[in-house]
C-alpha cells in the first residue's frame, strides 16, 4: 500500500468527520432556535392575538376580518436562552475541531459517553493530593532552595573576572599594610590581654622581707604581670642592645647611668613595648603596659640570689635623642624602666623612675668608680624597625 494514499485517506476522513460534526453543531442549533421562537414567541403571539379578537371584536362583526397588532419584543429570559445557545454551538464547535486536530496516540481505548449529538472523553481523575508538609520538612526544602541560590550565585561570581584585579589590589594593599604596621596591632591586643591572669610567683607576700632568691637576674611587676630575665652590662649601641632584649630586658649602663640594683645611682633597664611580628624572641611585647604603672606601685628586681624592692615615683615621655634624661646626680638607689611609646611606635620613649625601698637604702654602697660607658650614644635604644623599613630605610 501506498503510505501517501493512506495518510491522504486519513486526512479526508478527518476531514470529512469534522464537516458532519459541524453539520451536526449547526442543525442542533437550528433546531434550538427554532424551538426557541416557535414555543415561546409564537405560542404567545398566537394567544395575544386570539385574546385581541376576542375582546375587540363584536359579536356581530365579520368573522374574517383580522387587526393588526405590533410585533411583541423577545423577553430577557429568552434573550439568555438564544446567547447560551450560540455559545453553547461554538464550545462544541471548537472543542471537536481541536480534538480532531491532535495527534492519535497509541493507547487504550477509553469508554465513552454521549451528550446529544457530541462524544467527550471521560475527565481524568483529579490527581491526590500530597499531604501537608511538616515543619520540618518545609524547613529543610526551604534551606534546599536557599542553599541552591546561593551556590548559584556564587558560581556566578567565581565565573565573572571582572573583580580578580579588585581583589588582588586589595589582597596586596592589606599585605603591606600589615607588614609595616603589625606591631601596632598586636601591642595594643597584648596590651589588652595581658594583665588577665597573674601569675603567682609574681605575688610577693611581704616586700620588705629580706630572702635569698634565684641568681638568675629578674625583674617583677605585679600589677602588669610582667616577669622577665634581665641582661646586665651590655653595650649601649643599638645592636647590642636589640640582641640583649631579644632574651627579656637589657642593661643601658651609659656613663652616670650605670648602677647596679642596690647601689647608690641609677639603674637604667629597656624592654619592648612591641617589636615587628617578624622579628625574633619571646618578649617584643613585654612592656605593652608599662604606661599602666602609677606612683607608689611595688616593683621588684632580682640580682645576684637577692630581691630588691622599689616604689614608683615619677613617669615621663622624652624624645628618643634627650639621653641626659638619665644621667643626674642622686644619693639613692634608683631604677629606671624605658620603653618605646605611642604604643606599637618608636617616636617617643617612656620613663618609669623608681626609688629602692628594700633593703635599706641608706646602707646602699655607691656604684663602683668607673663604671659605665662613656656616653657616645646617641638615642635612647628603640626597636629594629619593620620589615619594609629594612628593605627600603627608615
Amino acid at each position: 500500500m501506498n503510505p501517501d494514499k493512506s495518510s491522504q485517506g486519513g486526512d479526508s476522513q478527518a476531514n470529512d468527520d469534522a464537516r458532519s460534526q459541524q453539520a451536526v453543531a449547526a442543525n442542533l442549533l437550528r433546531s434550538q432556535i427554532d424551538n426557541l421562537y416557535s414555543g415561546g414567541v409564537t405560542d404567545e403571539l398566537s394567544q395575544q392575538s386570539t385574546t385581541d379578537q376576542s375582546s375587540t371584536q363584536p359579536a356581530d362583526s365579520n368573522p374574517y376580518h383580522r387587526t393588526h397588532s405590533a410585533h411583541p419584543l423577545p423577553e430577557a429570559e429568552q434573550w439568555k436562552e438564544y446567547h447560551s445557545a450560540w455559545q453553547n454551538y461554538y464550545q462544541k464547535y471548537y472543542e471537536n475541531f481541536y480534538t480532531a486536530q491532535a495527534p492519535v496516540k497509541a493507547v487504550e481505548p477509553v469508554a465513552q459517553k454521549h451528550e446529544g449529538y457530541f462524544t467527550h472523553q471521560p475527565a481524568e481523575p483529579e490527581q491526590e493530593t500530597p499531604e501537608e508538609l511538616s515543619n520540618d520538612q518545609a524547613l529543610l526544602e526551604l534551606r534546599s532552595k536557599l542553599l541552591g541560590k546561593v551556590q548559584a550565585s556564587a558560581q556566578k561570581i567565581r565565573k565573572s573576572r571582572h573583580f580578580i584585579p579588585i581583589i588582588s589590589a586589595l589582597s596586596v594593599v592589606l599585605i603591606f599594610v600589615f607588614i609595616q604596621y603589625n606591631q601596632v596591632f598586636i601591642a595594643n591586643v597584648k596590651a589588652y590581654v595581658t594583665p588577665g591572669s597573674i601569675d603567682p610567683q609574681n605575688i610577693v607576700v611581704d616586700p620588705t622581707a629580706d630572702i635569698v632568691v634565684s641568681k638568675e637576674s629578674r625583674l617583677i611587676i605585679p600589677k602588669i604581670n610582667v616577669d622577665v630575665p634581665v641582661t646586665y652590662d651590655v653595650g649601649t649601641d643599638n645592636d647590642s642592645q636589640m640582641a640583649a632584649m631579644v632574651n627579656g630586658l637589657a642593661h643601658f649602663p651609659i656613663a652616670g647611668a650605670s648602677s647596679h640594683p642596690g647601689e647608690i645611682g641609677n639603674t637604667v633597664l629597656a624592654g619592648h613595648s612591641s617589636n615587628d611580628l617578624f622579628e625574633v624572641g619571646n618578649y617584643k611585647f613585654i612592656f605593652a603596659q608599662l604606661d599602666k604603672l602609677a606612683v607608689g606601685d611595688s616593683i621588684y628586681a632580682n640580682y645576684q640570689g637577692k630581691r630588691y624592692t622599689y616604689v614608683v615615683t615619677r613617669s615621663e615621655v622624652v624624645k628618643p635623642t634627650e639621653v641626659n634624661k638619665l644621667v643626674y646626680q642622686t644619693d639613692k638607689p634608683v631604677l629606671t624602666l624605658i620603653t618605646c611609646t605611642p604604643l606599637g611606635t618608636a617616636l617617643n620613649r617612656l620613663l618609669v623612675t623608681a626609688e629602692q625601698v628594700s633593703p635599706d637604702p641608706t646602707a646602699a654602697a655607691a656604684a663602683p668608680a668607673g663604671s659605665g660607658q662613656a656616653n657616645t650614644t646617641s638615642a635612647i635604644p628603640g626597636d629594629n624597625g619593620t620589615l619594609l623599613q629594612k628593605l627600603f630605610g627608615r
